[in-house]
């Protein structure tokens, strides 16, 4: 019965950056990945500042992506065109890098650190009085001190630790694809905040336009669970509504593949237990304000195995506590904004607020960029405070008109229910 120190389920971001850190550390790691090596996992394919200060500290090279230096916002008419904080700090850049690529520099990465990497190969959790002992992979028992979830989008490992997605919690879904353009080296991301789809309805996400510096852009969009009409949202149409959309500014060509989908989780009931921890999406740390979580899988990654090289009984615990002090005061506050934003009333205002004036744009920026968390000093830390504090106070309301209405949609309700 082979042993570990510690096994991680899943290696994308997350998993290759614990993976990678934990073998650099002397820890007897191996990661199994049900995919098969270069594998292409669907994604916008943008790495914010932070992302990128993350793929610093764990020395993978950034040679082979197109460095981006920062967002072009566009609501309605208006434009604003800013670059990433030169003084922030996690660095003035971001960076576009299709996930095969980053993702193989980051298991390669993790190999040459000393880690085992066992592709094609699925392994699930083996509890034993509560207790994470190892996992079955490949037909074998395989023992651990420490199981990390990072398995992305919550599946069966997630489902038997009870790492679900919370259902009271919104989530999203975004569709993405490639077109050939010759503004393929634009050092700027393209987000259109005032996205609707074809029949015209507002809708509470946005479509992007990422170039990739190789001839090509990652074009998509990406929308809320909160949007009224959520559950008949066709998404393949919504995508090409925005592509004939931006088609002509950005001279693009047609699709160079089939669009393909992916769902979005925000939350999850749980993210560690006895003898495991869940990292990056499958402990549902995702920015609800833009999809992104790829920073924060790696930051997640590292954060494990560095705990684990500390004190391998702790982990769990002091994982969850430190994960909480550092990200969900944020996250919980997208996540109250989302259900505030899926009416399209307050859509429209809040997307003229947003880019309205350079102040706010910069806020915005900062929150497009996940730029912000529970340590963030300054006006914007302050701006976060406030906002969740506000949001609190009419969340339960929301969160009751938002049940209402899609228990209306599915038929649950009569149309003038109560």
């Amino acid at each position: 019965m082979p042993h570990r120190d510690m096994i991680v389920i899943g290696a994308g971001p997350a998993g290759a950056a614990a993976a990678m850190r934990a073998a650099r550390a002397g820890i007897n790691v191996t990661a199994f990945e049900k995919g098969a090596p270069g594998r292409d996992k669907v994604c916008g394919d943008g790495l914010t500042p932070r992302a990128v200060a993350a793929l610093d500290e764990l020395g993978v090279s950034l040679d082979d992506a197109h460095r981006i230096a920062g967002l072009r916002m566009i609501a309605g008419q208006r434009v604003r065109e800013l670059d990433w904080p030169a003084n922030g700090q996690f660095g003035p850049y971001g960076a576009v890098w299709p996930r095969r690529r980053l993702d193989s520099a980051l298991c390669d990465g993790a190999a040459a650190a000393g880690a085992e990497l066992c592709f094609g190969t699925e392994a699930l959790p083996i509890l034993e009085n509560g207790r994470a002992v190892g996992v079955t992979a490949g037909g074998e028992r395989w023992t651990a001190d420490l199981v990390v979830l990072a398995a992305g989008a919550q599946g069966q490992a997630a489902r038997m630790l009870g790492a679900l997605r919370d259902p009271d919690e919104p989530f999203g879904l975004a569709i993405r694809t490639y077109a050939e353009t010759p503004r393929h080296a634009e050092e700027y991301l393209e987000a259109c905040l005032t996205l609707r789809d074809p029949d015209g309805t507002a809708v509470p996400g946005y479509g992007w336009l990422f170039p990739a510096g190789d001839g090509t852009v990652n074009v998509g969009v990406g929308a809320l669970s909160t949007m009224k009409g959520f559950a008949k949202l066709n998404l393949n149409r919504l995508c090409d509504s925005y592509r004939d959309l931006v088609a002509e500014s950005w001279q693009l060509g047609p699709y160079l593949e089939r669009p393909r989908a992916w769902r979005l989780p925000m939350s999850a009931v749980r993210r560690h237990g006895p003898g495991w921890v869940a990292i990056g999406d499958a402990a549902g740390l995702i920015n609800p304000m833009n999809g992104e979580g790829i920073d924060y899988g790696l930051e997640t990654g590292i954060l494990a195995a560095d705990l684990f090289a500390a004190d391998p009984t702790a982990v769990p615990d002091t994982y969850d506590r430190l994960v909480a002090d550092r990200f969900d005061a944020f996250l919980r506050t997208g996540r109250r904004f989302s259900f505030l934003i899926g009416h399209p009333r307050i859509l429209r205002t809040g997307l003229r607020l947003a880019v309205g004036t350079d102040a706010i744009a910069r806020l915005t920026l900062q929150v497009m960029g996940n730029l912000i968390d529970n340590e963030t000093p300054g006006a914007a830390g302050r701006v976060l405070n406030v906002a969740d504090a506000a949001l609190a106070a009419v969340s339960p309301a929301l969160r009751r008109l938002h049940r209402r209405r899609t228990a209306r949609t599915r038929g649950t309700l009569p149309s003038g229910g109560s």
